[in-house]
């Protein structure tokens, strides 16, 4: 347990997925992602490239990690649109989000409920890879339910949550 929460293992999100990855975010131009336990950065950093959204934030607490992400912001110059914010994601404010990604475990998605419901306003989107939200029901599933880092949940809170 880091910061008083549970802990979760870093594993990038894989490059060949990040396909299925961005079609389950359906970013559009005035979204604010984060990605919760954002490892490396390359989900926020790859949305900021790539998509005219408003901001890419991640939250991460491995010290060692957020000077890597914060090297490879300034060397994309993209700071104007990526943070990354060092901490729990238990408790760093997501309120302005409209998309969050997450790639944690099942038992954190458990977890995390309460805050995404408390935080989060009607119609934010929230996408899992692998590991659904106990309880509650995807609006759409993308990729084939087979193997590692092939799924993805796509949550609407207000209708998902219910």
């Amino acid at each position: 347990m880091a910061f008083g929460g549970p802990s979760v293992p870093f594993v990038p999100t894989r490059k060949e997925v990040f396909d299925l990855v961005f079609e389950a975010l359906d970013l559009k131009e005035n979204d604010v992602l984060y990605d919760l336990g954002c490892g490396d950065g390359r989900i926020i950093i790859e949305a900021a490239k790539k998509y005219p959204i408003k901001k890419a934030i991640g939250v991460e607490m491995r010290e060692e990690l957020i000077k890597d992400i914060m090297n490879k912001i300034r060397e994309e110059k993209i700071e104007e649109r990526v943070q990354v914010v060092q901490g729990d994601f238990f408790k760093v404010p997501i309120s302005d989000a409209t998309v969050v990604y997450m790639y944690l475990l099942t038992s954190v998605n458990e977890a995390l409920k309460p805050k995404l419901k408390q935080e989060l306003k009607p119609g934010t989107r929230v996408v899992t890879l692998d590991f659904q939200i106990p309880g509650w029901k995807p609006v759409k599933v993308i990729g084939d339910k087979l193997g590692w880092q092939k799924t993805l949940y796509v949550y609407v809170i207000g209708e998902s949550d219910k």
